[in-house]
């Protein structure tokens, strides 16, 4: 059944964001900008750890980085050369403070600060042993996991980490600091970004290249895929502690996550979104008037259709930018409103026209429906859907929070039978093959696809364990045996 509340957030939850910096007297002002940056990956809550060379010294709060670290009362009591951060959007745990990271212990070597973006898909059956041997947890994230794998395991901080690594499965970016050191690390299949950078002689860690553009730094590369980074007052030393295997990147990244001026393996955001669009317009051509984006992810892909289908582009929808999550107490009174609270037709590009909305994704159809009435509202003669993604059938399990498959509109209806749903006169996706061809790759139906797509496709790479009910019992102690 498609719901209508148009207080249901109809997109997929924009994941997180780290940022690291060593070597700066500014960095937790640094880190604040850079988290600023990002905050497009997660407006629920934010945390900056920082240190001093002596002691660390920290603040989270649920909010946007903005309200956070604005006052500067705060930042005046985060001094010090090196800081981590965080901005979080709620993928396992509850949102409250006991959840903001970055997380901070304290072991017998001293302090130690970790921020996490992605998905542990073994959390749960790793921390229920940590729990049967006697670990408490303070939190109920999965980005705990590590600090108490880390704690009850041997040896210096390097080694700890990448034992504590070696026992996780999923999608992870790490950064973590110490009084020594600051370590970022991707894991093995690369499903979730992060980028090196450096300004002066201060290196720094991102999960993407806007942050770092934001305070002036130098993009050096991307971590790579399994690859560790260790930053100290030595300078940077890179290792490769886990087992290779075949590089997974999240396509939706490109689609959606990202900001549209991030480059990704050394690619433009903007433009790939653009791409997709053009391969939109090939694929499902449609006789129209005008083509109109559905604010803001949806502008790229429709500048891209408008330019190979030489229908005229326009703003025809308005976006709303300062609308807050409680804005207005959503009571029956005025449920009707509805999507217009985040956007508006602008009537004079619409009126009489036959028009061609493009949209990045369709979840669980919302916004969609609520988005083609209001077009239609507008005096629209027609009203053909274009989204420039494949249809999104399967909940991610690697750092987004998706909803549970059967409330994905895709997930059990046809594109004839959503559309209905959405009450367009048309609707379309572009189909894998497409979305590759616009990324310069190989179809996907080869033998070893360039992207993680499981949330199109259905194919996960990495083992979902929790999901499955593996890996109880002693699945910690047989890793532990296994890979020492």
């Amino acid at each position: 059944m498609l719901t209508t509340n148009p207080f249901d957030d109809d997109k997929l939850k924009e994941e997180c964001a780290v940022f690291g910096i060593w070597g700066t007297k500014d960095a937790a002002a640094h880190t604040a900008l850079g988290l600023h940056a990002q905050q497009h990956r997660g407006q629920e809550a934010c945390g900056i750890v920082c240190n001093n060379g002596d002691e660390f010294n920290a603040h989270r709060a649920l909010g946007q980085v903005g309200d956070v670290f604005g006052d500067h009362r705060v930042m005046e009591r985060l001094e010090g050369k090196a800081a981590i951060g965080h901005t979080r959007y709620s993928t396992t745990g509850e949102p409250n403070l006991r959840n903001v990271q970055p997380v901070y212990a304290d072991f017998a070597f001293g302090g130690l600060a970790l921020a996490h973006n992605g998905n542990l898909t073994n959390a749960i059956s790793l921390r229920n042993e940590l729990v049967q041997t006697g670990s408490i947890f303070q939190s109920t994230t999965d980005t705990e996991v590590l600090i108490h794998l880390i704690a009850t395991s041997k040896g210096k901080v390097r080694d700890r980490l990448i034992t504590a690594l070696r026992l996780i499965e999923g999608a992870y970016s790490v950064v973590l600091l110490t009084r020594k050191k600051l370590i970022g690390v991707r894991d093995p299949r690369g499903v979730r970004p992060l980028v090196l950078g450096k300004l002066g002689d201060a290196y720094m860690f991102a999960s993407e290249t806007v942050a770092l553009d934001i305070i002036g730094a130098e993009f050096i590369r991307e971590v790579e895929p399994g690859e560790m980074i260790t930053v100290d007052e030595n300078g940077l030393t890179s290792e490769f502690p886990l087992d290779k295997t075949d590089s997974r990147f999240c396509i939706f990244e490109y689609v959606y996550f990202s900001r549209p001026d991030s480059i990704i393996e050394g690619r433009s955001v903007y433009d790939a979104r653009k791409h997709i669009g053009k391969e939109l317009a090939m694929e499902f051509p449609v006789e129209a008037d005008v083509v109109i984006p559905i604010p803001d992810s949806g502008v790229p892909s429709a500048l891209g259709y408008a330019e190979e289908s030489g229908i005229p582009f326009e703003l025809g929808i308005i976006r709303n930018h300062y609308i807050g999550r409680t804005f207005i107490e959503p009571t029956d009174e005025i449920r009707h409103l509805g999507v217009k609270l985040k956007h508006n037709a602008n009537r004079g590009h619409i009126e009489g026209k036959r028009v061609v909305l493009v949209d990045d994704s369709i979840v669980r159809g919302t916004t969609s429906r609520k988005i083609v009435e209001m077009v239609r509202d507008a005096g629209a003669k027609e009203v053909h859907m274009r989204i420039s993604s494949p249809p999104t059938s399967h909940s991610c399990f690697y750092g987004v929070d998706t909803p549970e498959r059967k409330s994905l509109l895709a997930s059990s209806n046809t594109i004839e039978q959503m559309r209905e749903l959405i009450g367009a006169d048309s609707l379309a996706f572009v189909t894998m093959d497409g979305m590759y061809r616009a990324m310069g790759e190989d179809s996907r139906n080869n033998e070893a696809p360039q992207y993680c797509d499981a949330c199109f496709s259905g194919d996960y790479p990495i083992a979902l364990v929790d999901k499955e009910n593996k890996g109880t019992g002693q699945q910690l102690t047989n890793l532990r045996e296994q890979r020492r």
